[in-house]
């Protein structure tokens, strides 16, 4: 008898203790906020709230060259029945800058085809500082007859791109999967060639 008496009262405050811990763990984040608001240690905290003191503004983006600007050119060769192209011809955007652009192609064919698309560069020298975020070409595609899709190329020039530099071509190749991958578009040698010599 007196065993399970004392067993209920190890229960009881094994009870109250794990009640204590929950209310405590539950009153821990109402007591952070004040204290952080009353501190300021976190006052990124605040999101959207305004800080005193302090003037709303957007916070510039510092790796964003605005002093030059760079004409992106954008090329398309389809290499087979079907039709690829961009959305617009070009582009100017700065150094460090976010931009981007959409290509379009259809599968004009009467039958299913898997394809992919590989990119190049003009000048060649481009091609190291040109950073793609999202771009159909990291993908194969399958795309049933009459399909049509869009994709995106999400890209970012980097600042250290010589300053020689104000023009850049960006040529995709679009092929059947299962074929020879195909040699570096004309256009694009030929546009790097006349970049290069300073036409």
């Amino acid at each position: 008898m007196g065993l399970k008496r004392e067993n209920f009262r190890m229960v009881g405050k094994l009870g109250v203790i794990v009640l204590g811990m929950f209310c405590f763990g539950y009153a821990l984040v109402p007591i952070y906020k004040a204290i952080c608001e009353m501190t300021g240690i976190n006052v990124l905290a605040l999101g959207d709230r305004q800080i005193p003191g302090a003037t709303p503004k957007m916070s510039a983006n510092t790796q964003v060259d605005t002093t030059r600007s760079i004409t992106v050119e954008f090329d398309a060769n389809a290499r087979g029945p079907w039709m690829f192209r961009p959305a617009v011809s070009s582009i100017k955007v700065h150094p460090g800058e976010l931009a981007t652009v959409m290509y379009e192609f259809q599968n004009v064919q009467n039958r299913t085809m898997s394809a992919q698309a590989i990119p190049s560069y003009a000048p060649m020298q481009a091609g190291s500082h040109f950073n793609k975020l999202e771009c159909f070409c990291f993908s194969q595609y399958t795309l049933a007859p009459g399909e049509k899709k869009q994709w995106p190329v999400a890209f970012v020039i980097d600042p250290k791109l010589s300053k020689d530099v104000t023009t850049i071509t960006l040529s995709y190749t679009f092929f059947e999967v299962g074929g020879k991958t195909p040699a570096a578009p004309v256009a694009a040698v030929n546009r790097a060639s006349r970049v290069e010599s300073g036409a």
